[in-house]
């Protein structure tokens, strides 16, 4: 794995668009597969539940959708990197069916984007404090590996 993409094993060759297209199906079904009786329950001491997590992938698709957006509008901009713990302060009460919807709409929104940029914008650069130099495919690829890291995260609590 890369300094700049720590994500990209996950991908494993498959088509980036596939992945991020996917994600909220894929959600929707990790979610039914846990149930809603234990959408709310870590699946172990100081670890998010399943609502945690669909809230840290909304809070990350609106980070994703900015740095994008940042990435396409500055030249060689530098990206903020954000505490995801202390975001995660503000989920409590936040269910899980809401977290889905607004990660949802984030991603058709930003998929809207990345079908207008790409290819062109795929080598455009931006600058991350902690991973160094990126570029707009790279960010792409990060956000396709978070969604399958999350989601196997998911599917190991569905299967518990």
């Amino acid at each position: 794995m890369s300094k700049a993409n720590p994500y990209e094993g996950f991908l494993d060759g498959r088509p980036v668009e596939a992945i991020l297209a996917s994600t909220p199906e894929a959600l929707a079904e990790a979610m039914a597969a846990i149930g809603d009786e234990n959408l709310t329950t870590p699946p172990a001491p100081g670890k998010w539940s399943a609502a945690e997590i669909l809230c840290h992938l909304a809070d990350c698709e609106l980070a994703f959708g900015f740095r994008l957006r940042q990435t396409l509008a500055e030249d060689g901009p530098t990206i903020q990197p954000f505490d995801q713990d202390k975001w995660a302060a503000t989920y409590r009460g936040v269910s899980a069916g809401h977290a889905l919807e607004v990660f949802a709409a984030l991603r058709g929104w930003n998929l809207r984007l990345l079908e207008a940029a790409l290819p062109a914008a795929a080598a455009r650069p931006a600058h991350h404090p902690e991973r160094g130099t990126m570029t707009f495919q790279t960010i792409v690829e990060t956000m396709a590996g978070h969604d399958l890291n999350h989601l196997g995260q998911l599917k190991r609590m569905a299967a518990a």
